[in-house]
């Protein structure tokens, strides 16, 4: 069976090198970004010169009919999706709860809770075995933060991430009948540009002493776990969470 993924947010950090690692593992895969075009791209094209199969797809996963329309183009051009990765996700600057405003909670939650529902409800009905489907394996990207709530700098942006992990226990437990396995990874301090998009690009660094491993993990480290989840070598694990935090 043609291994077909689907990893949103790959133009960059985790997101980029789960695709990448996706593709080596010979998946083909749907490369999924918001507005840059041209790191997206960069992607496919590492993929394609090195003898992989990618697609990119811009969508923003918080808009039904965009997202509608991107597994459908996935399925076109790549296949029937067997492997959705929910990566995307957004913080805002960090700020404590004084600051929040409604538009900025409903931003966070739009796109890291309703777009990770939307993926997970487009590719279930493409694998799932009451649908005619043959099966196939979701990743949800949460966060250490929904451990630890992220007091003062982004308790919104840990809330959703909450609420992701709720998704992958509920949905593991509806679909585990129907060929489907969900599972989950909390990536910590890890070093992507995410940290920019709270204000603080050397996050990573300032915090990393007080982790028991005493260091910030990669991307890469990240997208093994996720890649382990997806491959038949989880065939018997759903509903699983693996910490990526250093100990914490």
């Amino acid at each position: 069976m043609n291994s077909v993924a689907l990893v949103s947010g790959a133009s960059r950090g985790i997101g980029r090198a789960t695709a990448l690692l996706l593709a080596q593992q010979g998946y083909a895969v749907g490369v999924n970004y918001l507005s840059n075009e041209a790191a997206a791209q960069s992607v496919v094209d590492e993929i394609v010169n090195a003898g992989g199969r990618a697609i990119a797809l811009q969508a923003d996963i918080a808009d039904e009919e965009q997202v509608v329309a991107m597994f459908q183009r996935l399925s076109d051009k790549l296949g029937p999706i067997t492997a959705l990765v929910n990566n995307a996700g957004i913080l805002f600057q960090q700020t404590t709860i004084e600051n929040l405003t409604a538009a900025r909670i409903n931003k966070v939650l739009s796109t890291n809770v309703t777009g990770y529902f939307l993926c997970c409800r487009e590719a279930v009905k493409i694998m799932s075995h009451r649908h005619g489907g043959n099966g196939g394996a979701i990743v949800n990207v949460s966060s250490a933060a929904a451990r630890l709530g992220a007091p003062g700098e982004y308790i919104d942006y840990a809330a959703s991430k909450g609420a992701v992990d709720t998704l992958t226990t509920g949905l593991s437990l509806e679909v585990a009948a129907y060929g489907i396995r969900v599972n989950c990874v909390r990536p910590g301090l890890i070093y992507t540009e995410m940290h920019a998009s709270g204000g603080e690009p050397g996050r990573v660094d300032r915090l990393k002493t007080h982790l028991p491993m005493q260091r910030g993990g990669q991307p890469e480290e990240v997208a093994q776990a996720i890649a382990w989840l997806l491959s038949d070598s989880a065939s018997y694990v759903t509903g699983s969470f693996i910490e990526l935090a250093g100990g914490k």
